[in-house]
């Protein structure tokens, strides 16, 4: 547990900001699960981001930064440490021309929305993905054949030094669910996002398209982390997994998706536990009758192994 001098400083940083003991993370995150973060930090500003990122690493506190939760597993047990969550904060989005400026708290619903009303195309795939900003460049997000690599233009940065970068797209290093910003544990604090001038009907009758399609096709009256594996090299991970005959496989509250099998959802009560262990079961049986390896694309926290 924390100790409560280190809660007496930072609530001294914090004149704008709340902080929360005890927070269930799973109020936080998309999966409606996950125990107590120790401490749950709101700051209201950039400088109360940076000055408890600096007094967590001067007291050598752990932290994790939280946006929409919308990829993420917390333990039962909670999260031993500080959780900062960006995403009540940061949220400005301005539009110059073709470009859009955003805070990495901003929905990117919200950004592709602001793109649809100022005629911008080239973010309709963005749409229904339900992250903010911020965790869309961390893990270059993409859908429906398009990704934020293909329409960043930058990203600023806070370092764990603390210093402000600002980042053009080839330093990045943006794959597959990957960036630099990963590796090296920066903050993402805004981007720029560059599209071309369309046709606002089209747009968005683009986006109504998609978005028709993700009913369809996903199990959205659940809660879930969206895709649960990244799509293996050659394979689709929901087609492995229904040929492994996975399809409704349950344990306990969580199951494979009947809608769409590269979702693990939780069909009610399910605990984190339930879910890390259908997991595995998953992985394990696509890895034995098919030799493929699946690797979680949901991030896992507050778990010792």
């Amino acid at each position: 547990m924390i100790q409560q001098q280190f809660c007496q400083k930072l609530k001294k940083q914090l004149t704008a900001g709340t902080l929360l003991e005890r927070e269930p993370m799973s109020k936080h995150t998309s999966f409606r699960i996950g125990g107590p973060a120790d401490l749950f930090v709101q700051p209201a500003n950039e400088e109360e981001l940076w000055n408890a990122l600096h007094l967590a690493r001067q007291e050598k506190v752990p932290f994790f930064i939280v946006g929409n939760g919308s990829n993420l597993l917390v333990s039962d047990e909670g999260f031993r440490g500080m959780i900062l969550h960006t995403g009540g904060m940061l949220k400005d989005i301005s539009v110059e021309g073709d470009v859009i400026y955003a805070q990495a708290g901003a929905l990117l619903s919200t950004v592709a929305k602001t793109a649809l009303e100022h005629g911008l195309a080239g973010m309709e795939f963005a749409a229904g993905i339900p992250g903010t900003l911020g965790g869309a460049v961390c893990m270059n997000a993409g859908a429906y054949g398009g990704e934020m690599k293909d329409i960043l233009l930058d990203a600023e940065v806070l370092t764990q030094e603390g210093e402000r970068l600002v980042l053009p797209v080839e330093e990045l290093d943006l794959s597959y669910r990957h960036s630099v910003i990963f590796e090296k544990n920066y903050v993402v604090l805004a981007a720029h996002i560059r599209l071309s001038r369309g046709d606002t009907a089209e747009i968005k009758n683009r986006m109504n398209e998609l978005a028709g399609a993700r009913r369809d096709k996903q199990p959205l009256e659940y809660p879930s982390a969206g895709s649960t594996f990244k799509r293996p090299e050659g394979y689709f991970a929901g087609k492995l997994i229904q040929d492994a005959g996975l399809k409704g496989y349950t344990v306990g509250g969580a199951q494979v998706s009947e809608k769409h099998s590269g979702f693990v959802i939780n069909r009610g009560g399910a605990t984190a536990e339930e879910v890390r262990f259908l997991i595995r079961q998953v992985q394990q049986k696509v890895r034995s009758q098919f030799g493929v390896e699946l690797e979680p694309e949901v991030r896992m926290l507050g778990f010792d192994r």
